[in-house]
C-alpha cells in the first residue's frame, strides 16, 4: 500500500475569503479540485460567522483541538465539543458557526453525493484498512503504525488512493487516538 505522509506543519495554508479562518488541505481527488470526488482538509476556525455550503456534497467534520463550535441552521443544531467525535450532515446546508471558546481546529472531509461515500471512525486499536478502499489517517495522539511500515504521530497523517491494497493499522503506544477516514465509491 502507498501511502502519502504529511505533518500538519508543512500543509499549505488558505486563509478564507471572508477572514473567519483558514484551511490546510491534506488531498483532493482528482487534484484539480474544481469537481472534485473527496477532499480532505484540517480547518481553523477563527471566528464566529456562516459555515461554507456546498451543493451536492457530504461532509464529515471532528474537532481536533479547541473548545469547538456550535453549528446552527437549517434543521441542524450541533455543538462540536469533544475532540476525536465526528459529525456527518449535508453540505447543502447553509449554517452558521459559533465558537464555544477560542479558536478551534476540526478535521474535514468531504464527498461528492452519489459518486463517493465516507466513515469516519476514532480509533485507539487496531483495524484492518479495506482493499480497494481510498483512505485519510490523522494521528491525534500516541504513535502508530500503517502498512508499509510507516510509522505515524502526533499531528501527522497519512492518505491512499483507492487502487491501494489493504493492510492493518495497529497503535503504538496506550495513549494512541487517530481519525480514520475510509473511502469508498458509490
Amino acid at each position: 500500500m502507498l501511502i502519502n505522509r504529511f505533518d500538519f506543519a508543512d500543509l499549505p495554508v488558505s486563509p478564507w475569503r471572508n477572514g473567519g479562518g483558514e484551511t490546510r488541505e491534506i488531498v483532493c481527488q482528482p487534484a484539480d479540485g474544481v469537481d472534485f470526488d473527496w477532499r480532505a482538509s484540517i480547518a481553523t476556525i477563527a471566528q464566529d460567522g456562516p459555515f461554507s455550503a456546498f451543493d451536492g456534497i457530504d461532509r464529515s467534520i471532528t474537532l481536533l483541538e479547541g473548545d469547538g463550535v456550535h453549528l446552527f441552521g437549517d434543521g441542524i443544531d450541533h455543538r462540536l465539543e469533544t475532540a476525536g467525535e465526528p459529525f456527518a450532515f449535508s453540505g447543502d446546508a447553509a449554517l452558521q458557526a459559533r465558537l464555544l471558546g477560542g479558536i478551534s481546529q476540526d478535521f474535514n472531509i468531504m464527498t461528492r453525493r452519489g459518486r463517493w461515500r465516507a466513515t469516519v471512525r476514532r480509533l485507539t486499536a487496531a483495524c484492518e484498512l479495506p482493499p480497494a478502499h481510498a483512505g485519510v489517517w490523522y494521528v491525534l495522539r500516541g504513535e502508530w503504525q500503517l502498512p508499509a511500515e510507516t510509522r505515524l504521530g502526533a499531528r501527522q497523517g497519512g492518505w491512499w488512493p483507492e487502487a491501494a491494497h489493504g493492510g492493518q493499522a495497529a497503535p503504538l503506544s496506550a495513549d494512541a487516538l487517530a481519525l480514520w477516514a475510509d473511502l469508498s465509491r458509490v
